[in-house]
């Protein structure tokens, strides 16, 4: 196995995540994996095997969140890839939102991935090369009732990587942003027919995503054939948005 060959995936026991997993894998790139549960991470050697690292690592606190950075940066530095895409969600209405329901999103899913590209970027740099793939959310681009705060995260998410894009494009280093529509997962599945229905009615294609298509553009855009792309928020989602 190609030492060279490492790509860090935060959420991967997800839908998404598990998808982008099984898509590196089998190009025969070592998985540096995160997972904020200790059963979770079980799973997730079992699945995958010894030939890959995992990290316990609680994204909603930036303290145990940096301290597992500066390990996994000083373990692997030939990381060429990184792809932030765990992600949490505590919807309430805005004038109902607890101030601990605002944070926690905010800091698992815009504060973690400034932490992680802060740590990890400096050894890309020093090797001119590196794919860095976020995973935002449609919502970012339209806004969602009594999601405020994930919403906040996920349109954030964009202004950092389009920033941090423009800092890295002389060394090489791609910066882009993915924005998934509704794709089929564990909370798809657990819709009723009226509210599968109701959705279905705003997608032009009339289907939910695949996790494949999130992480068939992950691919791409962590490919040479994407070395002219950055900086960029690519949606997926079946024409439900388009921008």
């Amino acid at each position: 196995m190609n030492q060279n060959l490492k790509i860090f995936i935060t959420g991967a026991s997800g839908g998404i995540g598990s998808a982008i997993c099984e898509k590196f894998k089998n190009k025969n790139y070592i998985l540096i994996l995160t997972s904020s549960s200790e059963n979770k991470i079980e799973s997730l050697k079992k699945k995958y095997g010894d030939d890959h690292y995992y990290y316990k690592v609680d994204l909603s606190d930036d303290k145990n969140l940096q301290y597992n950075l500066d390990i996994i940066s000083k373990e692997h530095k030939d990381i060429s890839i990184i792809v932030n895409n765990a992600g949490t969600t505590q919807d309430n209405l805005i004038f109902r939102m607890k101030d601990d329901q605002w944070s926690k999103v905010i800091q698992t899913n815009l504060n973690s991935n400034y932490q992680i590209i802060k740590t990890l970027l400096p050894n890309m740099l020093s090797k001119r090369y590196g794919k860095i793939i976020g995973i935002s959310s449609i919502v970012g681009s339209t806004g969602n009732p009594g999601q405020a705060n994930y919403v906040a995260s996920k349109s954030g998410l964009v202004g950092l990587y389009k920033s941090i894009a423009l800092e890295v494009a002389k060394r090489n280093i791609n910066v882009n942003i993915i924005s998934p529509g509704f794709i089929s997962t564990s909370m798809t599945d657990n819709l009723n027919e009226d509210q599968k229905n109701s959705y279905l009615s705003r997608i032009p294609m009339m289907r939910f995503g695949s996790p494949k298509d999130v992480a068939n553009l992950v691919d791409f855009l962590s490919t040479d054939e994407a070395a002219y792309i950055t900086g960029q928020n690519i949606h997926v989602n079946g024409g439900m948005l388009m921008v």
